[in-house]
């Protein structure tokens, strides 16, 4: 919980101080992509802030109108987040690039701007600005990969690929999706004006804003799509959950797993339920004390599993 706080207080400064700085380069040339750009990290800020205030209501304890706690908060406004990244800087840099194609709009690179007093060639307002915002995102980015890479070996996955499709940790995924996806879109923003610079043509610029925004929506959407997965109750990995059941089946007493389940209530928080036979000359009290040891054996073996019911068939 204290890695993902951090990666997201991170990423939230990162974004604002961001934002700010394109926002000043946008006024001073009027560029579509740097406009583009933008909306992106002012959504990203909010996005941050929701992701804060997820990780908080998350963190309550379970009441008796949500007896298994609000875990499931933080995959709330996780789906939130990537829903607000498509509506709100998605659509907008889109559209807004769309346009500028359609008018030929571009920055004012061939001009000059003066601040404090001093004259400088207006394309060194925007080369600044995403220098200093791919410094500030790289900041951001760096933790939070750093974060990913704690998952994948815990959890022992192949790579960045499968944690996407696997890792309950959505907060960090969420982090980690927004700070890559900002430092491709300052890429594209870099070489849509450099190209803008070289060749007089304004497509160029136009074209890298309506192309930040396509890589929004296309994230968000993929975004979206995994946190789905969660909020409807997606078990534990397969692997994870066959090592738990096979806990459960070798032993001592049990005799057969009737039904083995898992869910996620949160990002570490696991409900196992099992339907077990055991052997028919355990007692009561033998049965009660062959189930606590079970129990306590799931929880040491998985530190996710906060939940075991455990429900003896005959």
């Amino acid at each position: 919980m204290a890695s993902s706080t951090s990666v997201v207080i991170a990423a939230l400064f990162a974004n604002a101080a961001i934002a700010v700085l394109k926002f000043g380069g946008f006024l001073l040339t009027g560029s579509p992509a740097m406009l583009s750009e933008t909306y992106h990290s002012i959504s990203d800020t909010g996005n941050q802030v929701f992701l804060l205030v997820g990780i908080r209501y998350g963190a309550q304890d379970a009441t008796r109108a949500h007896p298994f706690g609000y875990g499931k908060a933080q995959f709330f406004y996780s789906f939130l987040v990537s829903v607000l990244l498509f509506g709100i800087a998605g659509w907008e840099s889109a559209k807004h690039g769309y346009h500028a194609i359609l008018e030929g709009q571009s920055a004012a690179l061939t001009g000059t701007v003066t601040v404090l007093g001093s004259t400088f060639p207006a394309v060194w307002v925007n080369y600044t600005v995403l220098l200093a915002a791919m410094v500030f995102e790289g900041y951001a980015f760096k933790k939070a990969y750093r974060a990913m890479v704690v998952d994948i070996r815990r959890h022992d996955w192949s790579g960045f690929r499968e944690a996407f499709r696997k890792t309950s940790n959505v907060t960090t995924l969420t982090a980690f999706t927004e700070d890559t996806i900002a430092l491709l879109g300052l890429g594209l923003a870099f070489f849509g004006i450099l190209g803008t610079q070289v060749t007089g043509n304004p497509l160029f610029d136009a074209t890298a804003a309506f192309l930040i925004g396509l890589l929004l929506m296309g994230f968000a959407v993929a975004l979206a799509w995994e946190n789905k997965r969660l909020l409807l109750g997606e078990s534990l990995p397969k692997t994870d959950e066959t090592a738990l059941r096979r806990i459960v089946a070798e032993w001592e007493g049990v005799t057969d797993v009737v039904d083995f389940r898992t869910v996620y209530f949160g990002p570490n928080d696991v409900l196992v339920t099992a339907d077990i036979e055991f052997e028919s000359d355990l007692d009561t009290e033998s049965m009660d004390d062959v189930i606590t040891d079970i129990e306590d054996a799931l929880v040491e073996y998985d530190e996710a599993v906060s939940k075991v019911y455990i429900e003896p068939e005959f």
